[in-house]
């Protein structure tokens, strides 16, 4: 069946979620059980010739050596960290682009698309998630 963010008994282990046809693809739960968080930048990838927007640029390079891959929509990024937030904040840019920064509670899509030569760690986010929610 497809799961609940917020109902643990309705997630599963990868291997389980892979081998399903329910839902609507395969994604990461963001709960309390841990410090796992996803900075969402979107709309900051051209998805024609990979170009970065140069905002969406200094904050992967702030991010350090941690996995980041292509959002679903083709045009943006989820940086995949460690770092303690347990409200979801939405970042209105000035140019209408956002930033969103999400800790528990939430289902956030995943595609394995990584950008770039990110890693397969996670890195410290701690730093780059104070300087939006300050």
């Amino acid at each position: 069946m497809p799961a609940s963010s917020t109902d643990p008994r309705t997630w599963s282990t990868h291997k389980d979620a892979a081998a399903s046809s329910a839902g609507v693809g395969l994604g990461f739960v963001l709960s309390d059980e841990d410090d796992i968080v996803c900075v969402d930048l979107d709309h900051c990838l051209n998805p024609l010739t990979g170009q970065l927007a140069p905002w969406a640029s200094a904050i992967v390079r702030d991010a350090g050596t941690t996995y980041v891959e292509v959002s679903p929509s083709g045009d943006g990024l989820h940086i995949w960290g460690y770092a303690t937030i347990r409200q979801g904040r939405r970042i209105r840019r000035p140019d209408g682009t956002a930033v969103e920064i999400y800790g528990t509670g939430r289902y956030i899509a995943m595609t394995g698309r990584r950008h770039g030569s990110s890693p397969s760690i996670l890195a410290d986010l701690s730093a780059v998630v104070s300087k939006f929610t300050a």
